[in-house]
């Protein structure tokens, strides 16, 4: 027994071993492929959004040359458009008189030839007064046939110029709602945005195109003085706004509006004499506590309506707390 045990092969296992690391090595293999076809179609997908945004920046720039040149060439028109009335007017006034002068010539003319008439000869002097008067006659005819064909071109232009003049007013329309139309697409992503950021926050609502805090949120009863949580609030808030602020072009016209409200409760301080100072200054202090954030200070607007724009008419503890609010709009300028 113990010479057979002797025979008996021990038992290899390096084959299974080798096999189970070359099979780890394809399926990493596979994974680093898989990985890197994952980063090339990535890449060209990023690629592809940044040259997208790039040609669409250079045709807001194209169209906001345009529009420059729209706004000058109206201009100049408008211009021309004034010249032009006055011209058309001192030339209807030289029109009428050469009207008069011609009137007055061929009365005297009348006069002359009936006088003239009544005698049964003309004498020299006369005769020449009545060759001289008809040559005025005929030239006074002459310069009215020149300021009537005058009028007429004039005319002819006034038209031309107010049909372009209208002409650039439609396109300036139409580049001018472009405008809004990019404003309203950041508008919605600023929507989108803080409505995810804020989630479901009773204290936080949207009311139309605004954004509603809660007084309490942000501030003591009777203070401007943004408390702690409230601070962290904005300070997300503040974030997002930035990165969209980041987006917008430079020629849109865009300015997020801050608007402070109180209740009907009057309140008079030394700090605050009525509740106009209270609601200005907590929209001032939003303001520059965004402004220190990072947003920019010539697209940032504050205003206090005091107790004068209720959301509901007062009378209820619950009234008053929503009406003791701050308003964040984004809108144009």
């Amino acid at each position: 027994m113990a010479r057979l045990r002797a025979r008996r092969p021990a038992l290899d296992i390096w084959p299974g071993f080798v096999d189970a690391l070359a099979t780890l090595l394809l399926a990493i293999v596979f994974m680093l492929s898989v990985f890197m076809l994952a980063q090339f179609f990535m890449s060209q997908a990023l690629s592809g959004r940044d040259e997208a945004l790039a040609r669409l920046n250079r045709q807001i720039a194209d169209l906001s040359d345009l529009l420059s040149m729209e706004r000058k060439a109206n201009a100049d028109l408008r211009v021309d458009a004034g010249q032009i009335a006055a011209s058309l007017q001192a030339a209807i006034a030289a029109r009428d008189e050469a009207q008069d002068k011609l009137r007055t010539a061929e009365a005297a003319r009348a006069v002359i030839v009936g006088d003239l008439d009544t005698k049964a000869k003309l004498s020299t002097e006369a005769q020449s007064q009545v060759d001289l008067l008809n040559q005025q006659i005929a030239a006074l005819r002459q310069q009215l046939s020149a300021i009537a064909a005058a009028l007429d071109a004039s005319e002819a232009k006034q038209r031309d110029s107010d049909k372009i003049i209208e002409n650039l007013g439609a396109r300036l329309n139409m580049a001018l709602a472009t405008k809004v139309e990019e404003l309203a697409k950041y508008r919605s992503e600023f929507f989108g945005r803080l409505r995810t950021l804020l989630g479901d926050r009773p204290d936080v609502r949207v009311v139309g195109d605004r954004f509603v805090f809660q007084s309490e949120v942000l501030f003591a009863s009777g203070s401007a003085q943004i408390e702690a949580e409230g601070a962290t609030q904005l300070k997300a808030f503040a974030r997002s706004i930035v990165e969209i602020a980041a987006k917008i072009p430079s020629d849109v016209p865009w300015m997020l509006r801050i608007d402070g409200h109180t209740d009907a409760r009057p309140i008079q301080t030394t700090q605050f004499p009525s509740n106009w100072e209270l609601s200005a200054a907590r929209a001032l202090a939003v303001a520059k506590f965004l402004v220190a954030e990072g947003l920019p200070p010539q697209h940032v607007a504050a205003a206090g309506f005091g107790e004068f724009q209720p959301l509901e008419a007062s009378g209820t503890p619950e009234a008053d707390r929503r009406n003791r609010r701050i308003e964040l709009r984004l809108t144009d300028r």
